[in-house]
């Protein structure tokens, strides 16, 4: 299977989900983005590292690779090979020797290490068909804005009452919204009632 290389885009607040952030991959080569969401203190590990900030005290991730440095291992990439109900699996391919090792991680673990590491991310055509999602052109976005606006709150108690046709309408205008929260949520309900 040929591997798909990702970017991190986004790490921000999640709305729906108290206390988890969202961590927004996209496709090096194309429009699609996957969103996955992670914890407080992996995003907290993770953004240190996006900001190319030295906290005092070492964090988990950076004694992983002050440990791993220490031992000439070296973190060759991420892959986000598998999702099943709606929880991504990763791992670190590693190389210690000439000898290389597959370590299974969860996602934003993996991908806190791969960053200290300089380390790509990949994934499988399979994992962006499934949770992908696609960003429609932006140019012009802004003269088809023809829904209401809804609270977070009222967006996530009406996706179980909505037809395939109103979630794929939905996943549409928060695609373009760039709600992506709220298109993550769609993805999964229309993915649940296709499954």
């Amino acid at each position: 299977m040929e591997k798909i290389k990702l970017e991190i885009t986004g790490l921000s607040y999640s709305q729906t989900q108290s206390g988890a952030y969202a961590l927004l991959l996209s496709e090096s080569n194309g429009s699609r983005r996957l969103p996955i969401i992670i914890g407080a203190a992996e995003a907290q590990s993770i953004a240190i590292e996006l900001e190319n900030m030295v906290p005092s005290r070492p964090l988990t991730h950076d004694l992983f690779k002050h440990f791993a440095k220490a031992f000439d291992i070296n973190v060759l990439e991420v892959v986000i090979y598998k999702l099943q109900e709606g929880v991504f699996y990763a791992k670190l391919i590693c190389e210690m020797d000439g000898i290389t090792k597959e370590i299974d991680a969860r996602t934003s673990d993996a991908i806190a290490v791969g960053l200290r590491f300089k380390s790509p991310v990949f994934t499988y055509e399979s994992i962006l068909n499934s949770a992908g999602i696609q960003l429609e052109d932006q140019e012009d976005s802004e003269d088809q804005k023809h829904v209401a606006i809804e609270t977070n709150e009222s967006k996530k108690d009406s996706i179980s009452s909505l037809s395939l046709e109103e979630l794929n309408e939905k996943l549409d205008q928060a695609l373009e919204d760039e709600d992506y929260e709220l298109a993550s949520k769609l993805r999964d309900e229309i993915n649940r009632r296709n499954g």
